[in-house]
């Protein structure tokens, strides 16, 4: 088969996962609680089908088999997360050995196996004790938190070099702070902005102690889910509301994680209408001497959106969408499965505004993926047929290619994800994986994505 699309050599191909997804053994190796967990205990209605996060797809004790699975298909890089509630239940204090034996076992499986580890260390999964205590709205979990990433340094960084400090930093946010889709369930647009806010102090304090390290090609950086917001036309009204979207859903961490200050216009919106977040001496010079080296982005669908058809409630909270509405673009393609659009130029736009805009920071896609229920009716002899998932990548990949061909600094694609997993609410409902899983025995199988992309990533390109 001849190569179209041939990537740079080098090229980190993979997969991504977080450890409240995948791992299980929730109550097991001297993990604490997490806000999943408790969250599922009080309220196990709000999850699909009642499958809370205790087992999920018991990555636990299958790591071994699974990293054997990874290496079949060609990855060369994975991309995990620490749970923070495992490694120091109860989120400070004692370092759990049982959790440093787990986390070093997985990473020195996947270097045997050739296969390098990127590792995150926050992916939604505040440990339950912290979260009582204000979670990210206080500034003593911020420093809870630079502590728990010495540790994780300390502890794998001799094998690790490639660290990121949050996975999507804007969902607890605008779940856990606007939307009512997390845990605490809070709706209060002053109190987002300071979690927000807190991150972001957070994720810098993590870089200056990175800094300390002296990691051997050691790299940190952030993984943001950017979100490109085409307007609906190029009327003023509309332009204004895409540009609004953008800084409250791109800017707000993509500015300060990588140039290393907040957009003046969002800082006059947030002034105009009260809700500028509580700061400390010191915290603008942290923020601006601590930057990412690198630059994890996740794209899914872009955000399409519109001038207010009407104003705001004034009795309401304060939400950004006071500023733009969505709109639904007309003839626009869908993932019917999942009721996303399919837009796969946005991986282009993404990387071109990153090359101009942003020093062009070296960057790879961190996550992207199709989400689909029910994938069982695709099966024939055995394996599912997601040829639709097959078709979603190399989309993706062609428009990728052509970022990279125009000059991005862009060093991979990882897939969300390696093995269908537990997603928060959703639980199993909607399956991302090249392997499906079984969720009561387990078992992995390969669907027909798995052959594809073992061959795109033993030839490098398609």
């Amino acid at each position: 088969m001849s190569v179209q699309y041939k990537f740079p050599e080098g090229f980190w191909w993979g997969s991504a996962t977080s450890a409240t997804q995948m791992e299980g053994a929730a109550n097991e190796g001297g993990k604490g609680k997490n806000i999943w967990d408790h969250w599922y205990e009080v309220e196990p209605n709000r999850f699909f089908e009642g499958v809370g996060p205790e087992s999920t797809s018991d990555f636990y004790y299958r790591y071994k088999e699974d990293i054997q699975l990874m290496k079949e298909i060609g990855h060369n890089t994975f991309r995990l997360s620490i749970s923070w509630s495992r490694l120091i239940p109860g989120g400070r204090g004692k370092v759990n050995q049982e959790a440093v034996k787990f986390y070093n076992n997985i990473i020195d499986e996947l270097l045997a196996n050739g296969i390098e580890p990127f590792v995150n260390l926050y992916h939604f999964d505040m440990p339950f004790e912290l979260q009582e205590e204000g979670g990210w709205e206080s500034r003593s979990v911020v420093d809870e938190y630079a502590a728990y990433a010495k540790e994780a340094f300390r502890l794998f960084g001799d094998r690790v070099s490639k660290w990121f400090t949050f996975n999507e930093p804007i969902v607890p946010v605008e779940g856990g702070y606007l939307y009512d889709f997390h845990y605490p369930n809070v709706v209060d647009g002053r109190r987002a902005v300071q979690v927000a806010y807190h991150t972001m102090v957070a994720h810098a304090k993590a870089v200056e102690v990175f800094r300390t390290f002296d990691i051997n090609e050691g790299k940190i950086g952030i993984i943001l889910n950017l979100t490109p917001s085409y307007p609906r036309s190029q009327n003023s009204a509309d332009l204004k509301a895409s540009r609004i979207a953008d800084l409250f859903f791109n800017r707000s961490f993509l500015d300060p994680a990588v140039l290393g200050e907040y957009p003046e216009e969002l800082i006059e919106i947030l002034r105009e209408h009260g809700q500028l977040p509580m700061t400390e001496n010191g915290d603008r010079e942290l923020i601006k001497a601590n930057t990412a080296d690198i630059l994890g982005v996740n794209y899914y669908q872009p955000r399409r959106v519109k001038a207010k058809e009407h104003l705001p409630n004034p009795y309401g909270p304060f939400m950004p969408d006071w500023f733009f509405d969505n709109y639904e673009m007309p003839g626009r393609k869908m993932n019917p499965y999942r009721g996303w659009e399919i837009y796969e130029k946005g991986i282009y736009d993404i990387m071109i505004n990153l090359k101009e805009n942003y020093g062009n920071i070296e960057s790879f896609i961190s996550e992207n993926g199709m989400g689909v229920q029910d994938e069982e009716r695709f099966l024939e002899d055995g394996e599912i047929q997601d040829d639709y998932r097959i078709d979603f990548i190399r989309e993706h990949l062609t428009w990728l290619h052509k970022a990279i061909q125009e000059g991005c600094n862009a060093k991979g694609y990882h897939l969300w994800t390696f093995m269908d997993n537990w997603s928060w609410m959703n639980a199993y409902k909607n399956r991302y994986g090249f392997f499906s899983v079984d969720v009561k025995t387990k078992e992995r199988k390969p669907k027909k994505s798995a052959h594809w992309i073992k061959e795109v990533s033993e030839q490098n390109g398609f």
